[in-house]
């Protein structure tokens, strides 16, 4: 009888511990989840932002490059349809494209600097 309480007590306390060790797990899986969002989640949308923000601030007489790889200098701003209109090549030829489509500012500006 005394074998038989034993037996009960070792698995109660071993049923104990299993709750403690899912708690374990789950901890674990959190920082692991924490840790994919610093290192992969979070700076994706700090560069997201800083894009987003450079083609916002694009203006009048910046030369640009478009993420189709076109180089030119925007000569004009339609903020009503939310593109540019730049200027290509030695016959100045224009042509109209959405501020989405802005790969890169080459341009900077004198406030940039300082």
């Amino acid at each position: 009888m005394n074998h038989l309480m034993m037996l009960k007590a070792n698995g109660e306390a071993a049923a104990a511990g299993g709750g403690g060790m899912m708690i374990i797990t789950l901890l674990i899986y959190a920082v692991f989840i924490g840790a994919l969002y610093l290192i992969f989640f979070r700076p994706q949308n700090k560069k997201k932002k800083k894009e987003a923000e450079m083609r916002k601030n694009a203006q009048v007489g910046d030369e640009i490059t478009t993420i189709g790889g076109i180089c030119g200098r925007i000569v004009a701003v339609k903020d009503e349809t939310d593109s540019v209109v730049i200027e290509t090549g030695s016959d100045r030829a224009k042509m109209r494209i959405k501020r989405w489509a802005i790969g890169s500012v080459d341009t900077v500006h004198e406030d940039d600097q300082a």
